[in-house]
């Protein structure tokens, strides 16, 4: 037992250093993970198998991948070259473009619309059609991290990011019409995350301190919701995603404990309906509220986690994301420690979600994977004896130059290219997954 302890152990560290980093896509159908040896691609689209669409190996030690929607296209950055974005075309193994930049490159986003670079000081805005430079916001506020969060909906291309290095202030910008929208004075500590609903009119946000969860209305930057994650003090929030109807926001942190908000507007009507003990007490707390301090104030009535997970595993690093998986919802949970954990959330009740599976991401073998979880039975938590709501259902620093834009051309885009056809990012919803969804420009010349 403990040589397997042992083994288990090592195997843990080694997926630690083969894992960098790992990004959901727009619509939570695709995993993206960079590696020490490139990076993956996997399908999220069912529970019980985890298909490997991709493996690119252009680049190694890759710690930004993004890709489009179901696309062939993705976005690469690597450790060796972290000012040079690479644009691949991978079902046919291709590069559409590169484009290198004056500083680090910290985060990319984009949608059918934008591909977004975000730098410590600066943010770069190219129009995703033929990769040209529509804008460079210079002099931004210090962003160490990169933060930064574009909408999904490309019809209205919102970016968020912060507005000051020293509070909590959010610049929206759009990025369509190349203007700034709204300033959201979102926390007193600096930001630490950011996020869009899938139409754009919602945006999430935490501080540093990582204990107060704030949703706003976009554009008009009105606060509509504050969830309490807990009272512990500086937890550093990883990730916020809102589901895919906007009901839900879930929160993963550096601690063993993802916390999943409803959003949810109580109404005045039903307590009066109903005049409960309960009511009683919530009327008398809202009417007390307003004779307190507004720190006091604010937490009276901030609401708690609808829903939580208790991970496995405490201090590492971890992305989460709302979906529905085989239409159900689901919670995916991708960690540093090489697995994609998927949860059943109960839309209803709430309360402890259940582990339904767990995925090895750097198995070298289909063997090992059913040798692992033969040795291993509490890889995967069995279903409870009681019914959930989801088993009910389930039943029958250098300056750029033209020498080191390769490829491309500011005024032009990307060079011997083709545009990417208008038809692909019309207003109504799109499905890009077949070989002519994101043709490649042409082979490019350096």
């Amino acid at each position: 037992m403990e040589s397997q302890e042992s083994q288990d152990a090592t195997d843990g560290t080694d997926l630690q250093r083969a894992f960098i980093c790992a990004s959901f896509n727009q619509d939570t159908t695709s995993l993206s993970v960079g590696t020490k040896t490139g990076y993956r691609l996997f399908s999220v689209t069912a529970v019980d198998k985890l298909d490997c669409i991709h493996e690119g190996v252009e680049c190694p030690d890759v710690y930004i991948v993004e890709r489009l929607f179901s696309s062939s296209l993705v976005v690469v950055v690597s450790l060796s070259m972290p000012r040079r974005m690479n644009v691949y075309h991978f079902k046919k193994g291709t590069e559409i473009c590169n484009y290198s930049y004056s500083n680090n490159i910290l985060s990319v986003r984009l949608n059918r619309q934008r591909l977004v670079v975000c730098l410590e000081e600066s943010v770069y805005i190219h129009n995703i059609k033929d990769m040209k430079l529509l804008k460079t916001l210079l002099n931004t506020p210090t962003n160490p991290t990169g933060l930064c969060a574009l909408s999904v909906n490309h019809s209205n291309s919102y970016l968020a990011y912060p507005g000051s290095a020293t509070i909590g202030e959010i610049t929206v910008y759009d990025a369509n019409n190349l203007s700034t929208l709204t300033l959201i004075q979102a926390h007193d500590s600096p930001l630490a995350a950011l996020t869009f609903n899938g139409s754009g009119t919602k945006l999430a946000s935490a501080s540093e301190k990582g204990t107060v969860i704030r949703v706003f209305s976009v554009p008009e930057g009105q606060r509509l919701f504050e969830f309490r994650r807990g009272m512990k003090r500086y937890v550093s929030i990883s990730s916020l995603s809102f589901s895919a109807d906007a009901q839900f926001l879930c929160a993963s942190s550096n601690t063993e404990t993802v916390h999943i908000f409803k959003l949810e507007q109580h109404s005045p009507s039903q307590d009066e309906e109903s005049p409960t003990w309960s009511a009683y007490m919530g009327k008398m707390f809202t009417a007390a509220s307003t004779y307190l301090p507004t720190q006091v104030s604010d937490m009276m009535h901030q609401d708690r986690a609808f829903a939580t997970v208790r991970l496995n595993m405490f201090g590492l690093k971890n992305i989460s994301a709302l979906a529905t998986i085989q239409k159900l919802p689901r919670l995916l949970v991708a960690s540093s420690d090489g697995c994609l954990y998927i949860y059943n959330v109960d839309p209803q009740d709430g309360g402890e979600c259940v582990l339904i599976q767990k995925h090895r991401l750097f198995d070298s073998s289909e063997e090992q994977v059913e040798q692992k979880e033969e040795e291993d039975p509490e890889d995967v938590s069995p279903q409870p004896a009681s019914q959930s709501y989801a088993a009910t259902v389930a039943l029958p620093s250098t300056p750029p130059s033209s020498t080191t834009l390769m490829g491309y051309s500011e005024e032009g885009g990307a060079q011997k290219g083709e545009v990417i056809p208008e038809h692909e990012f019309a207003e109504s919803p799109v499905c890009l997954d077949d070989e002519n969804e994101f043709p490649p420009f042409g082979n490019q010349s350096n």
